[in-house]
C-alpha cells in the first residue's frame, strides 16, 4: 500500500513493537489547496525554516527552509513533487528527514540494524533519492536523526557509534549515486557522548541539533527555568569541533508569556555566541512522542502563539 503524503505528524513507531503506525510522515503536499493561521518568525537575522503541516508559515517571506518527514516505505514519492512546487513558488530550500522506518510486523533495532548494513535497504534508500534528485528545490538529506537519543524511540537509536557510522555512510554512497547534488545533514540529538557517532566530514555538509524548552518541565526536573541559550550550549559545543555548519534542525518551547517571549526573541539573534549557527527549523506540531515523567505531549505551536 502506498499513502499520499500529507500534513499530519511525523511518522513514529510504537517504542515496544517497533510498528510504524498506518500513517504517513508529514510534507506540505496539502498546504497548496489550504493554509492555517499566518503566522511569522521570530525577528533576528539567523536563516529560519519550519516544520508547518497546517501551512501557518505559507505566507512568511522570512522564512527561507521547508522541513519534510517521510518514513522510507510505504510513501507515494510522486507527491514530493508537489511539495517541491510549493517551495518552489516561496524561494525556499527543502529539508528533507528520512526515517528508516519498516512497515508490517513488529521489526527490532537489531533487525533493521543487521538489514541496512547488510544493503536489504539500498534499494529503498536509492528509490527515494532518485526523486528527491529529480526536484528544482536544493534538497538537505537527514537520515536517521538523532542517532544518540536514549529515550527509546527509535529503532536507529544507540547502536554501537561503528555501526551507525557505516550505515550513515552507506545511505549517503547510495543516495549520491543517483543524486549527486544532494547535501547531508548529520544530525545528533545534542546528548552528551554523541562525538562518536560522527560519520566523517566527507559525508557531512551540516550538523543539526534539537532544541525544545518546556517552562513546567524544567522546573519540575531539571532544577530550574533554561533559556534558549543554556539549551543550546552543551549541544552546540560538542559538534562544534567538527569544523561544519550547524542548524537547530528541531526548535520548540512553550510556557508562560515571559518565559515563551524569552525564546522567541533571542532564537534567531544569537550570532555572537553561537557564529557556526546558520539557522533554526521551528517544528510546528505537537510533540508525538510522550514526555518523561508523565509530562504529555507539548504543544510546540504554541512557540508561535504565545499566550497573552
Amino acid at each position: 500500500m502506498k499513502i499520499l503524503l500529507s500534513t499530519i505528524h511525523p511518522c513514529r513507531g510504537d517504542p515496544v513493537t517497533g510498528m510504524a503506525p498506518k500513517v504517513t510522515s508529514a510534507a506540505i503536499a496539502g498546504l497548496l489547496l489550504a493554509a492555517g493561521s499566518a503566522l511569522a518568525a521570530p525577528p533576528g537575522t539567523t536563516i529560519f525554516g519550519v516544520y508547518d503541516p497546517e501551512g501557518s508559515f505559507a505566507a512568511d517571506p522570512e522564512v527561507s527552509i521547508e522541513h519534510v518527514f517521510l518514513p522510507w516505505e510505504g510513501v507515494d514519492l510522486d507527491t514530493l513533487h508537489t511539495a517541491d512546487e510549493y517551495i518552489r513558488q516561496r524561494n525556499r530550500s527543502m529539508l528533507v528527514t528520512i526515517e528508516p522506518w519498516v512497515w508490517g510486523a513488529p521489526y527490532e533495532a537489531e533487525t533493521l540494524r543487521r538489514d541496512v548494513l547488510a544493503g536489504r535497504h539500498d534499494a529503498t534508500m536509492r528509490r527515494v533519492c532518485t526523486v528527491l534528485g529529480t526536484l528544482e528545490s536544493p534538497v538537505t538529506v537527514r537520515w536517521a536523526h538523532e542517532m544518540d537519543n536514549p529515550n527509546g524511540h527509535f529503532p536507529w537509536s544507540m547502536w554501537n557509534p561503528e555501526d551507525h557510522i557505516a550505515a550513515y555512510r552507506r545511505m549517503v554512497e547510495v543516495c549520491r549515486s543517483v543524486a549527486p547534488d544532494l547535501s547531508f545533514m548529520w544530525s545528533p540529538a545534542g546528548e552528551e557522548g554523541l562525538e562518536p557517532y560522527f560519520p566523517g566530514e566527507d559525508v557531512v555538509d551540516v550538523i543539526g541539533l534539537s532544541v525544545f524548552g518546556a517552562q513546567e518541565f524544567q522546573r519540575l526536573h531539571l532544577g530550574g527555568e533554561q533559556s534558549f541559550t543554556e539549551v543550546l550550549a552543551p549541544r552546540y559545543n560538542r559538534v562544534s569541533d567538527f569544523g561544519k555548519p550547524i542548524m537547530v534542525a528541531e526548535l520548540g518551547f512553550v510556557g508562560d508569556r515571559a518565559y515563551m517571549d524569552e525564546w522567541f526573541n533571542t532564537v534567531r539573534q544569537t550570532e555572537d555566541r553561537f557564529p557556526e549557527l546558520t539557522a533554526v527549523i521551528y517544528f510546528n506540531s505537537q510533540e508525538v512522542w510522550p514526555w518523561p515523567h508523565d509530562f504529555g505531549l507539548p504543544d510546540w505551536r504554541n512557540s508561535a502563539q504565545r499566550p497573552e
